[in-house]
């Protein structure tokens, strides 16, 4: 894998019903609600938003979010990534017997051209970076969705 590439693996489990979860997780626009790194969404048309993304480290991210797959009956969600990321992101959101489990995969390619030239020596802190953002997005929509 080239310093660049990116894969990242995540699951949460959310104590609460699937279909709520799932719900959730479409709602993009309402990501800044609960997600504290996601700092602002504008929706481009009904398949396609863009997201101002930013952790611990003082870098933004500009993502532009398309969907791809969005099937409430077999949980599953996938969207196509552009801008200073490339690539995708697939979810899904199953049953688990004390709520729902979602898990997160994401292949992507840096293309700001800041983190590509400091990725030599800092690919560990955007590796930390990222999952701190993760925990913190897990930690919103439990929130979120016990409130």
């Amino acid at each position: 894998m080239r310093l660049n590439d990116y894969r990242f693996r995540d699951t949460w489990f959310l104590p609460a019903p699937r279909r709520a979860v799932f719900d959730a997780v479409v709602d993009v626009e309402n990501y800044p609600r609960w997600w504290p790194d996601v700092r602002a969404v504008r929706r481009i048309d009904d398949d396609t938003a863009e997201l101002v993304c930013r952790a611990t480290l003082p870098y933004g991210l500009v993502i532009r979010m398309r969907r791809a797959e969005q099937n409430v009956s077999t949980g599953r969600l996938r969207v196509h990534l552009e801008g200073d990321l490339e690539g995708s992101l697939a979810a899904s959101v199953l049953r688990h017997p004390a709520g729902t489990t979602l898990e997160i995969t994401q292949r992507v390619q840096v293309r700001k051209p800041l983190l590509r030239k400091l990725a030599p020596v800092a690919r560990p802190l955007f590796l930390a970076n990222h999952a701190v953002m993760m925990r913190r997005g897990r930690t919103g929509l439990r929130a979120r969705l016990t409130a």
